[in-house]
């Protein structure tokens, strides 16, 4: 299968929302990553439910909703309603996380954990074949336009290994300071979906930017 590009909205020109997802929608990119943040589990605001059912009526691709929020699961059936196809919750932010998961499930959306930079990948072993999508934050979640982790090639490589050897069809996501000079070595370490944010949308020309990374 080749890889999936999800370019990141927190990075749009949020008083053009619509003609950004337009944009979108013409463009090679597979998913649409939205970022929710609470300013509680990490120390930053960003989208609402309101803003995302916006975005919903205009997408054409899937939105891939990352909750960067305490106590997701207050919130499930929530997002669900305002058009999320696929839901990842911070590993960090359960304390009950197959509960959780479960949830998700029942909303009948794509079930997805992140983790954060310092999070051990073999933490999730035991639930790998239950989740569609590990998100590996490749830089302190938060704030968009950091700087990559470079460590995380090796996160990469460490998942995809504990994939195979449970027979789990489970995607990794990259998640932060993606662009072209790392994108190669991200997908030939095991990489299956690469996020992108600044890279995409300060690029003169999103689109043929997106087709770069979709044609690597």
């Amino acid at each position: 299968m080749s890889h999936l590009i999800a370019p990141s909205v927190l990075a749009c020109d949020f008083a053009n929302i619509q003609s950004e997802i337009e944009m979108l929608n013409k463009s090679k990119a597979d998913w649409i990553h939205i970022d929710v943040m609470d300013g509680a589990f990490v120390p930053n605001i960003s989208f609402g439910m309101p803003v995302i059912q916006a975005m919903k009526k205009h997408a054409k691709k899937p939105l891939d909703v990352h909750l960067m929020i305490e106590k997701p699961e207050n919130y499930i059936s929530d997002f669900k309603k305002v058009g999320a196809d696929i839901i990842t919750i911070h590993y960090e932010a359960c304390n009950h996380l197959h509960r959780v998961l479960q949830m998700i499930k029942a909303e009948g959306c794509q079930v997805g954990v992140a983790l954060n930079p310092h999070t051990p990948v073999d933490l999730l072993v035991s639930i790998i074949n239950e989740i569609d999508l590990v998100c590996l934050m490749s830089v302190n979640p938060g704030f968009g336009g950091q700087s990559f982790i470079e460590s995380t090639y090796d996160k990469v490589k460490e998942l995809k290994e504990i994939i195979k050897k449970n027979n789990a069809t489970t995607k990794i996501e990259i998640d932060g300071g993606v662009k072209q000079s790392n994108a190669k070595k991200l997908l030939d370490a095991g990489a299956d979906v690469l996020v992108a944010g600044s890279f995409v949308f300060s690029a003169e020309n999103p689109i043929a930017t997106i087709a770069q990374l979709k044609s690597i």
